[in-house]
This record gives C-alpha cells, sequence and structure tokens, in this order.
C-alpha cells in the first residue's frame, strides 16, 4: 500500500559517535562584529526561559506557541499550514491568471478557470438546489433487490460516492512489474471504527452530534425521514465493528497476502455478488484482486443481505448527499461544515470562498495545475541541491548498515542491495497526466464533479490492463508533502515541501541537514521500518532477513513502541506505539542519519560557529522548527485514534531523546528533563 505521509514509516538507525559540540548557554551571546548572524531561525524566537536541555520543544516553539492563536479556518496551525497558506496563495495567482487568458475550449487553461468559476458562481448553486442529484436519488429510489444496492455501490464508487469498499490500484507485492486491484474497507461517516466502539464520553459526544447531524441534512433537504439518523447509525455501527483497527492495517505482509479470483472471493464473501459489483463499477474482472481484510468482507454480504432493501436506500441517499453537500446551497454547506469542520476537527469557520475553489482545482485536477506551479516557483537549482542531499543520505545509510554489530553479514548484503535500489523522484512528474479527455463547464459543478471523480476512477482502472507505470506520481508537485512507495521502493518529494523553512538556499548546511535532510532520510528509512523492512530492493514482499536479525530488530523496535505509548496529549488519550511505530521509526532514524550526512559533509573540519550557535545546536533547531504546530482538541483526538503519525511536539521530543548527538550538543546531563537512560535510548541502525 502506499505510504502517503509527510516522512512516512521507517526505522530505527545506529546513533553517530562524533566530538562533542559546546552546549548552548542559557541565552546566546551576541555575534562578534565579524561574525554573520544566524541564518534559518531567528534567535530571538528561542524561549530562553526554557531550557533546551528539559524541554526542547518548547525551548524552539514555546514563544511561537504562546503568541500563535489559531486561525478560526484552521483546526491545527504550524510550519506545514503556513507554507500550505503560501503555496495556495501562488495558485489563487496561477487560476486568475487562465481566467483573464479567455483560453479556448478544451485547454488547460480554459478547465482550470472553469472548475474554479463553476464553484464560485453561489447564486447559482442556491437556484439549483439538490435539483444535480435529482437522476441519482431516482436510481436509489428505483431498487428493490439486495443485487440491486451492491450493483448501485459498484456505481457509485466510479463516481466518487462513499460506499462499504474502496479501491485502488497497486503494483502487486509478489510480481512488482504488474498491477493488481486492491480492495478495502470502508463506509464509515465517523473518521475511525473506535469513533463507534469506544465508550470514551468524547466519542459518546461525537456519536451523538452525528445523529443529530444526519437529522439536520435530511431536513435541509426536504427528506421526512424521522427514522433515518437510527437507521444510517445502526448500519455503520454493524459494518464498524467488523473494520480491521487502525494498527491491524499497517500489517502489509498480512494484507498483500489476501489475493483472491472470484470463485475465493464469492466463497469468502457470501451474499456479495463480486462480478456484479465490478461491473458496475466499471472495472474489467481480474483474475485475482487483493481483499484487505478478510474479516470484514466475510461479513460484508451478510451484513448486506440482513439489511432490508429499504435501509440501504436511506443510507445511500444520505451518502450521496454527503459526497456533494460542500458543493450544494448555503444551508447546507454550513450544516456539513458544523459537523465535518467543526465537530470533528474544531475548526471555528469555514475557509474563504476562494480559499476552497483552490482546493477544489488542487484537488481535481492536480497536475493539471502543476504544472504551471512548477513553472513559476521551482528553480532548477533547488532540484539539484536536493540530488545532492538525497546523495548524501544515500552514503550515510550505507554507512551506518556497515557498521552493524547486530545484524549477520547475509541480511547486511541484501539491505545494501535495497538500498542500492532506491529511487527517488524531485519536483514533479517527467510526464504530465492527460486531462484532454475531461470536459469542464463553468456552468455545471455538480456535473464538473462528476466528470473529474470518473476520470480518476478511470486513470485507475485502466492500470489494471497495463504494466506498472514507474513514471506516475502519487501526489501533485505543489502539495505540501512527501512519501515512500514501498512496492516501487522510491522516495518522492514534490516540489511545494522544497522551500522554507524545510529548505532555504539562503541558510547554511547545518539548518538545511536537520530540516529537509532529515525528511529525506525520514523517507529512507521507509524502506527499513517495521512494514517497509519486509518488501526488497524490487517492491517484493519477501523474507530476506534470517530469523535472528528479524527477531533482534523486532526487539528494539517494541522499546519504541513502549516509549511513546507514555505520551498522553490529552488526558483520555495516549500516543499508540504500535499505531505510530512506523513514522516514530521514520522520525528518528531520518534525524540520525541525516546529522551522520551533515558530519560527512564537513571532512573532518570544524562546522563554523554562527550567531553564537554551533553547528549541531543549528541542526536541532532546523528539525524542530520544521514541526512548529498546534492543535484544537479535537483534531487532536482523531490524529490520535487514527492517525500513524505522532503529534509534532513528540515527533520531536520522542525522537531527540533517543540521539547521543544532541545530549552532545546540549549538554544534557542525567539531572535534566530531557534525560534518558543510555540503557533506554534506541538504536537499531
Amino acid at each position: 500500500m502506499r505510504q502517503f505521509s509527510i516522512l512516512a514509516l521507517a526505522l530505527l538507525l545506529l546513533a553517530c559517535d562524533r566530538p562533542q559540540e559546546p552546549p548552548i548557554p542559557t541565552a546566546p551571546p551576541p555575534p562578534a562584529a565579524n561574525q554573520p548572524a544566524a541564518r534559518g531561525f531567528d534567535p530571538a524566537d528561542l524561549d530562553m526561559g526554557i531550557r533546551p536541555q528539559d524541554d526542547f520543544w518548547r525551548h524552539v516553539n514555546g514563544k511561537w506557541l504562546a503568541q500563535t492563536e489559531i486561525p478560526a479556518d484552521w483546526s491545527g496551525y504550524g510550519t506545514f499550514q503556513m507554507l500550505a497558506e503560501r503555496t495556495e496563495a501562488q495558485l489563487r495567482a496561477l487560476i486568475e491568471t487562465a481566467q483573464k487568458s479567455a483560453a479556448p475550449a478544451g485547454t488547460d487553461a480554459q478547465k482550470i478557470a472553469a472548475l474554479y468559476a463553476s464553484y464560485m458562481d453561489e447564486g447559482r448553486l442556491e437556484t439549483l438546489g439538490l435539483a444535480p442529484l435529482a437522476a441519482d436519488l431516482a436510481a436509489i429510489a428505483a431498487l428493490r433487490t439486495h443485487d440491486e444496492v451492491i450493483a448501485w455501490m459498484g456505481s457509485a464508487l466510479a463516481t466518487g460516492i462513499q460506499v462499504p469498499l474502496e479501491f485502488h490500484v497497486d503494483a502487486d507485492a509478489s510480481d512488482p512489474s504488474r498491477n493488481l486491484a486492491y480492495i478495502w474497507q470502508g463506509g464509515l461517516g465517523l473518521p475511525d471504527r473506535d469513533y463507534y466502539l469506544d465508550d470514551t464520553a468524547e466519542l459518546a459526544e461525537t456519536r451523538a452530534a452525528y445523529v443529530a447531524h444526519i437529522g439536520k441534512l435530511f431536513r435541509l433537504a426536504g427528506w421526512k425521514d424521522p427514522d433515518a439518523p437510527a437507521v444510517i447509525m445502526a448500519i455503520e455501527q454493524r459494518i464498524a465493528e467488523k473494520h480491521w483497527s487502525a494498527v491491524q492495517n499497517r500489517d502489509d505482509e498480512k494484507i498483500y497476502s489476501n489475493q483472491v479470483d472470484f470463485r475465493q472471493a464469492q466463497t469468502l464473501s457470501p451474499g456479495f455478488d463480486w462480478p456484479r459489483f465490478f461491473k458496475a463499477a466499471q472495472l474489467e474482472p481480474p483474475n485475482r484482486f487483493v481483499l484487505a481484510q478478510t474479516d470484514y468482507f466475510a461479513a460484508l454480504g451478510q451484513i448486506i443481505q440482513a439489511t432490508p432493501v429499504r435501509d440501504w436506500q436511506t443510507w445511500l441517499r444520505f451518502k450521496l448527499l454527503k459526497s456533494y453537500a460542500p458543493y450544494l446551497n448555503a444551508a447546507i454547506v454550513a450544516e456539513d461544515f458544523d459537523f465535518q469542520g467543526r465537530v470533528l476537527r474544531g475548526q471555528q469557520q469555514n475557509k474563504a470562498r476562494w480559499k476552497l475553489g483552490v482546493r477544489l482545482v488542487n484537488n481535481e485536477m492536480g497536475e493539471l495545475l502543476g504544472k504551471s506551479y512548477v513553472e513559476r516557483h521551482f528553480p532548477p537549482a533547488s532540484k539539484q541541491r536536493i540530488e545532492q542531499l538525497i546523495a548524501d543520505l544515500r552514503a550515510a545509510f550505507h554507512e551506518s548498515i556497515d557498521q552493524l554489530d547486530w545484524m549477520t553479514p547475509a541480511t547486511r548484503a541484501a539491505a545494501q542491495a535495497k538500498l542500492a535500489s532506491f529511487r527517488s523522484k524531485i519536483g514533479y512528474p517527467e510526464r504530465w497526466r492527460d486531462y484532454s479527455a475531461l470536459d469542464i463547464k463553468a456552468d455545471d459543478l455538480i456535473g464538473n464533479l462528476r466528470r473529474t471523480r470518473a476520470f480518476a476512477h478511470r486513470h485507475e482502472a485502466d492500470k489494471l490492463n497495463r504494466p506498472v507505470d514507474r513514471n506516475e506520481w502519487f501526489m501533485p508537485p505543489q502539495m505540501v508533502n512527501a512519501y515512500y512507495q514501498p512496492t516501487w521502493n522510491e522516495i518522492v518529494f514534490p516540489a511545494a515541501i522544497l522551500q522554507p523553512p524545510f529548505f532555504d538556499p539562503a541558510a547554511d548546511d547545518a539548518w538545511n541537514y536537520g530540516a529537509i535532510g532529515a525528511v529525506i532520510g525520514h523517507e529512507f528509512s521507509h524502506g527499513f521500518d517495521d512494514q517497509g523492512r519486509k518488501f526488497d530492493g524490487e517492491g517484493r514482499l519477501r523474507d530476506w532477513w534470517t530469523p535472528a536479525d528479524a527477531k533482534r530488530y523486532t526487539q528494539r523496535a517494541q522499546r519504541l513502541v513502549e516509549q511513546y505509548n507514555r505520551f498522553r496529549p490529552l488526558p483520555n488519550f495516549s500516543v499508540n506505539g504500535e499505531l505510530t511505530l512506523g513514522e516514530n521509526l521514520a522520525d528518528l532514524a531520518g534525524l540520525v542519519m541525516a546529522y551522520r550526512a551533515w558530519q560527512n559533509s564537513l571532512h573532518g573540519k570544524e562546522a563554523p560557529v554562527i550567531g553564537g550557535f554551533s553547528g549541531a545546536q543549528r541542526f536541532f533547531y532546523g528539525y524542530a522548527i520544521s514541526f512548529r504546530g498546534k492543535d484544537r482538541p479535537e483534531s487532536l483526538q482523531a490524529q490520535l485514534l487514527s492517525d500513524p503519525h505522532s503529534p509534532d511536539e513528540y515527533r520531536v521530543t520522542g525522537a531527540l531523546q533517543n540521539m547521543p548527538a544532541f545530549y552532545a550538543a546540549f549538554g544534557i546531563t542525567a539531572t535534566d528533563r530531557m534525560f534518558l537512560a543510555p540503557e533506554q535510548r534506541l538504536a537499531i541502525w
């Protein structure tokens, strides 16, 4: 499965033993007259009332946290969001340029301008009401049998409407040269199964709010059905009880092994007509496909057959309405936001219309907009510098693997072979997606959404008849993110993340290695984390570890699970060390390797002291500032329940406490709160 996470899944790497750097003073001395100022950050932003030895996160970010209010239209705010806002403004300018160009029909500029215009025409949307959904509503009303319900679910999937199944295409883990269909559990209106199954007071309140939200939407739609909220909640409760947990869904080995043909799928899922579903979803019948969560699909057909058709009609009407709710009249938009934004994430107000319009174009035609973005905002020099940093990080990993004392030669050789096989993509695709078949009209928002969603589905479905296209990207260049793709064994860095504060051409090397270097190291590490290590250099799911090496690795990783389990960001919710293991490994591994790469880049020389700070100190400041952020409680709660990433504070603190170079840079001793006893620190690679 694809790892779409900023700094995705990873492994732990052996910390380097380097000469100690001078500890930071309580307050940095002013720079000498001939000494350059610190680059990459302003020392005045540091909270000198908090010692770095006691709470490095707040020493670096405390002033910002105290002085910064989360904007009303955000559920959380920090480095990523600020960079996203900058990118959003750049995209708005590109869209407005397309609007002014009066481009001919069918051109890229016309499609960008028309989609944006169709969203911004609020008056027309108010007049239309639910009229654009009439044909779909009539089709749902005409359903008479459970087989017809299953077929409608297939056709809904093809147009982006939520049903109890999800679909994507990925390389076959047993043969990464060919594509394979993956069918995944789905259908929940709340973020995770725990929202239905956990008795915590906060989640009980959210369930009650969801039921109320369903009733409000039905009334706004003019549908008189007082039983609808209870019917819909009951269906989703039954589905949630069979969902795998977020931790179970991290088990790539178990998921990839669930390959079936139609006969086996029918046996596994009695009551679910797979050929009918695939045909309605416009998917060519594959010889084999993956049913990711076997327990869930074993129950799904029975749930469908045991639920009256009229109840499914109620549920499907609701899913249709929810799918288009942000794009209908103002009252429905407001109610949809009130639940999705305010209740679930704590967001106080919806974003400005233009921002939502930019997001729509970005989400539906990312690469179309990305071409213009790259031309304007991604200098070739940035790509060249990142290529060098990737080479430096690869060399650091190679050096570290060679120095392992716990890994046998056979496994070490296989690890080096995998490292040498990593591919990297930087900035933007070599070949852009072709949108020529997509028709966009300035006066048909819902039609545009149907067509863009069907276009995206068709793009996925067509892969089933083709070999794997290794030139494809799974993020547009204007996304502030990065990812590792295990079945392709590649790391990808879109252009938008390759700008300050992650990458600052004006900053010194120490800063950049601590910021973007740690990002690069993180993505490399995903190839060796607790799940990524199960894939070889060709992306094949294969056990290339000796049993003894695998056991030693697992024992070390378990200690990191226990460390993070102790973090408790909210009174009733802790960090889930199992769920976040891959990302926590990646954060630590990426940071350790970035530090090693930076040290290697010095070629034995001392890093200059800049602005009163040593090179090592600036390295760690670069890392901590890159994760600067704060969240509303509702958003933090959702993250703790379902996100494989730890909250920002613990991505910094958790990694640094395991890293000897950090102790040396700031003179941390056993009396300091950041101190973790040497025998408790983690070192795997």
